[in-house]
């Protein structure tokens, strides 16, 4: 349940990769709850336009699209499409993320390269993409982090997304004269995702987790979505530039305690 006025993202048009599952999905719901037009754009075409049913049978406005965020034709492509059905694009939402839990010596040159081209570079290609379609100014560009700190058996992951957070700061001063804010969010441990499902598969493994976290609990995709929905409204019109973790409290602690959590699966 939101926090805020109904109508805040009234008339605007937000893309979404990895729109069709996990927090994205969350976010995409909250937004369209709030008055946004959503496109979900995945690598799925059925899943993502399932999830878009979803909205669309609860009153949103929502389109499924496919493209894969490493082939940018693709994905510039299916912004146009975006834009052709709902108009130019007020917020992008770059959460498409590649994960598979492997100590360093497991990790095959091309599993990281999957990983750092999903995460890394399909960040950059969505970006690329949207830019032409971009309302401004008062556009906003919101990246889906991860950690901010070594995880272990996340090397690949970690490495990709320190790339995305220096990726958001370069864009915040380069779009900043274009009245573009962009920023990202650290999730910490969500419950029910595909990420906690694999990193703490077992109940042994999820209290480990939950005891590195200050507040108690492991996070909600609400949690995430509210988080979102506040830094690309109007009502965080001068925050820009920033990664913002949102984790409980879990950073505090250090990556000691992140590294005995996950190593206790």
């Amino acid at each position: 349940m939101s926090i805020f006025q109904a109508s805040i993202l009234q008339g605007k048009h937000a893309l979404i990769t990895g729109g069709g599952s996990g927090i994205n999905l969350g976010i995409a719901q909250l937004f369209a709850e709030h008055g946004c037009a959503v496109t979900l754009l995945g690598r799925n075409l059925e899943k993502a336009a399932s999830a878009a049913q979803g909205i669309q049978a609860v009153g949103g406005r929502a389109l499924g699209v496919s493209a894969d965020v490493r082939d940018m034709a693709a994905l510039e492509a299916a912004a146009q499409e975006a834009v052709d059905t709902f108009g130019a694009i007020d917020v992008v939402i770059c959460g498409a993320a590649g994960n598979f839990p492997a100590p360093v010596d497991k990790i095959s040159p091309n599993g990281f390269k999957s990983v750092v081209d999903i995460d890394l570079l399909g960040t950059f290609h969505t970006v690329k993409a949207s830019a032409p379609h971009l309302r401004t100014p008062g556009a906003s560009v919101l990246s889906i982090s991860a950690y901010g700190m070594p995880v272990p058996l996340q090397a690949h992951v970690v490495a990709a997304k320190a790339g995305v957070d220096a990726l958001t700061k370069v864009l915040a001063i380069e779009w900043g004269e274009r009245g573009v804010r962009v920023n990202a969010i650290i999730p910490g441990p969500i419950d029910d995702t595909e990420g906690m499902r694999r990193l703490a598969p077992t109940e042994a493994a999820r209290a480990a987790v939950t005891r590195g976290i200050p507040l108690g609990r492991m996070g909600q995709k609400d949690d995430i979505a509210n988080l979102a929905l506040f830094l690309v409204s109007d009502a965080a019109s001068y925050i820009t530039g920033v990664v913002i973790p949102c984790d409980g409290g879990s950073q505090l602690l250090g990556a000691g305690v992140m590294a005995q959590s996950f190593m206790a699966r």
